[in-house]
């Protein structure tokens, strides 16, 4: 009980500091953990990195996950991610409950005007930078304008799966690099399949259940979206927006997405935002609901192969898979930063100038997100007024 309490009550500080995202969660978490209280090594914090990227999930909020894990068991790692959730769901709850958004007053429409072009900025860095990352290669070009094609084609939920599933296999057929003898019957012994079970288990129960149905629809719609997020929280924009489809207004949809960008914690709290604004009869509800849903996937895969994943994550037909993937999470992304969030921030050149420039300041001299956030939002009352 006593180290629960340790964990939870010091990713409760961080998660009331870690603005920046998931790359600087990285760093918070680095330095905390690693070099101040040394609950794990160096090497053995690069490895949670990596499998994070490999895994779907809110890839700091799984780091955190591992690290209370690790600490003190599964309660430790419930207690790591409560901690370091609740500030940012507190923020987001309350701004699902105080603000309305059917009938906005002046204020907020500046407010959200500003935050729009913000996300605009936040998406372009995100899909340069996940580009450089994980499309280097002819092959994971392809696989990249592959997966917008058919998106452009055919928007839906399946056809994002689709994409993954085709992905993950040119990804696997690629991978021409021969496996250590042994390595993948040593990962699978060790896989825990009860994790595994239920997370598939859930995963098939969401894809056959309406999300008009209620309390069920709300839990089924986010947990079948953490199931498939890759890359990181700005990955699931797009997966969101071909799923929610008339349960939120497309400006509930991007204030949401729009505002987990200046909270501390994990992006993947916009969810508490949706989720409340969806169960409008039982917000409180509706937010646990969501912000559960959507957590859920990538920590019972990483209960799964909590034990295996140092093997597993050598392999070359699981690396081969994970960068196809990745690669075609970059096409979706694109295709996001468009529609809806460059169509709905930017109506004029002047609108386009400030993305242009707040690009360029973020590109070359990397303010903080607060400072970023607070421009923001002058900007917006400057062009409303």
């Amino acid at each position: 009980m006593k180290l629960c309490w340790e964990v939870f009550w010091r990713f409760l500080l961080l998660g009331c500091i870690s603005f920046g995202g998931p790359a600087a969660h990285i760093g918070y978490f680095q330095h905390t953990f690693v070099q101040k209280l040394a609950w794990l090594s160096n090497d053995a914090y690069a490895k949670l990195i990596s499998l994070s990227q490999i895994l779907p999930g809110p890839g700091s909020s799984q780091i955190g996950f591992a690290i209370g894990l690790q600490k003190a068991g599964l309660a430790g790692g419930v207690a790591a991610f409560i901690g370091f959730t609740l500030p940012s769901f507190v923020l987001m709850y309350w701004l699902a409950i105080f603000v309305n958004l059917d009938d906005p007053a002046s204020w907020l429409l500046s407010v959200s005007s500003g935050l729009k072009l913000l996300a605009v900025v936040i998406v372009l860095d995100a899909v340069i930078t996940m580009f450089n990352s994980f499309c280097k290669s002819r092959l994971t070009v392809l696989i990249m304008l592959l997966g917008m094609s058919l998106l452009v084609i055919y928007q839906s939920f399946y056809t994002q799966m689709l994409v993954f599933l085709i992905a993950s296999l040119i990804g696997i057929i690629n991978s021409k690099t021969p496996a250590k003898q042994g390595l993948l019957k040593q990962s699978l012994r060790r896989i825990s399949w009860s994790p595994m079970l239920l997370f598939i288990s859930l995963f098939l129960i969401s894809l056959g259940v309406s999300q008009y149905d209620s309390y069920v629809g709300l839990f089924a719609t986010f947990y079948k979206n953490g199931s498939l997020i890759f890359g990181g929280g700005h990955v699931v924009l797009p997966l969101l927006q071909t799923s929610i489809g008339e349960a939120l207004t497309e400006q509930q949809f991007l204030f949401g997405y729009a505002a987990a960008q200046g909270v501390p914690g994990p992006m993947f709290t916009m969810a508490s935002f949706m989720g409340a604004q969806w169960l409008e009869s039982a917000p409180l509800l509706g937010a646990i609901l969501a912000t559960l849903a959507i957590f859920l996937p990538g920590f019972l895969l990483l209960l799964t192969v909590n034990h295996s994943w140092k093997s597993l994550a050598q392999h070359p037909k699981f690396i081969g898979a994970s960068a196809g993937i990745n690669a075609s999470v970059v096409g979706l992304l694109i295709l996001a930063l468009y529609d809806p969030v460059f169509t709905s921030a930017v109506h004029n050149y002047i609108d386009l100038g400030l993305v242009v420039i707040g690009f360029i300041c973020l590109r070359l001299f990397k303010p903080p997100i607060l400072l970023l956030v607070g421009t923001f939002i002058l900007v917006g009352f400057l062009t409303n007024y």
